[in-house]
């Protein structure tokens, strides 16, 4: 796998995120296989998946998963501790085509946000099968990623 380019031109290095969930079954089923995401290592107590070429860790912890505060971003109640991935605007149609399909409750549908502004971007919240918030988005000119 090539390593892609950030924004700033540096390589884009993996990063190493690790979560509460109530279940790893109930982790395995949805992020291995709706969001289609390799299993790597586990135990009895963890699992490892490839999240986008980003390694995610599921920690079962049933009493700190889920959510439980939200901001107000451009009219929409945000998780506050949220996660998820940047795709590209066809890929990001494609999952939300995919999540609709599957019957997934979105917490905020799937739509543009910051329309017509520098910051403009397509984005969708769901909750996994353990509570946790997560946010995928795609901008039209990756470039406009950390405009101001």
């Amino acid at each position: 796998m090539s390593q892609a380019t950030s924004i700033n031109q540096r390589p884009l290095q993996p990063f190493h995120l690790a979560f509460p969930v109530t279940s790893l079954d109930n982790a395995r089923a949805f992020y291995g296989g709706l969001l289609g995401c390799p299993e790597g290592r586990s135990s009895p107590e963890w699992v490892d998946f490839d999240f986008f070429g980003h390694q995610l860790v599921a920690h079962l912890a049933p009493q700190e998963a889920g959510h439980r505060s939200v901001n107000q971003v451009d009219g929409d109640d945000v998780p506050v501790r949220h996660f998820g991935v940047v795709l590209s605007m066809s890929d990001w149609h494609a999952l939300a085509d995919r999540l609709t399909t599957a019957g997934t409750k979105f917490v905020i549908e799937p739509h543009l946000r910051f329309k017509g502004e520098v910051g403009e971007q397509a984005t969708m919240f769901f909750l996994d099968p353990c509570g946790n918030a997560l946010e995928f988005k795609a901008f039209a000119d990756i470039g406009r990623l950390f405009a101001k």
